[in-house]
């Protein structure tokens, strides 16, 4: 499975995601490695089996060992980490964004990737989580590494599009069987 057959799956009311997916694919605002693993870490983050599947066909050729490693481990620790923060941030107690967090978080520390592109794909997936103090923080330590705003812009976009092609490859399959019941 690859891209192309997902692309293939997108129905014609979602057909501007098939074009987005296919821009960001190439998207040369970000290298080859930033690109590949910031697809699969959203993908993983998004949860579609086929998506993730034909994500990892295309784009963990590109990645070192170690690098596909820390794509995961993005999508991992952030699975983590933004229900954590997000939730020390509504809540209104604050109490809770003064105590340790007493989480491991040690592959932030050493990804297995260059810093920048395991912080662009934590960005990436905190987007998708919807953890706005992960987002700041990352955006942040991304701007202090020299990563413009058109390549942080660029990741987020990837994890819009994953996203979105994500919930419409598993709202077909749900529409499909439920159609079929009622037929």
């Amino acid at each position: 499975m690859s891209i192309e057959s997902i692309k293939n799956r997108i129905p014609d009311y979602a057909r501007d995601l098939r074009l987005n997916i296919s821009n960001l694919a190439t998207e040369p605002a970000l290298s080859d490695i930033q690109r590949a693993g910031t697809f699969i870490a959203c993908a993983i983050a998004c949860r579609e089996p086929s998506l993730i599947e034909a994500v990892l066909a295309d784009f963990a050729p590109i990645l070192s060992v170690e690098q596909l490693s820390a794509a995961k481990s993005a999508a991992a620790i952030m699975a983590m980490n933004n229900i954590y923060y997000r939730f020390t941030h509504l809540t209104s107690n604050p109490e809770y964004g003064k105590l340790p967090a007493k989480l491991r978080m040690n592959v932030i520390a050493n990804p297995g990737a260059d810093k920048q592109d395991f912080e662009l794909w934590a960005l990436a997936v905190s987007a998708i989580n919807g953890c706005g103090m992960c987002v700041d923080s990352h955006e942040k330590i991304l701007k202090e590494h020299g990563v413009t705003t058109e390549q942080i812009q660029a990741a987020v976009r990837i994890a819009a599009v994953v996203h979105a092609v994500a919930v419409t490859l598993e709202s077909e399959a749900v529409l499909q069987t439920a159609l079929a019941v009622a037929a």
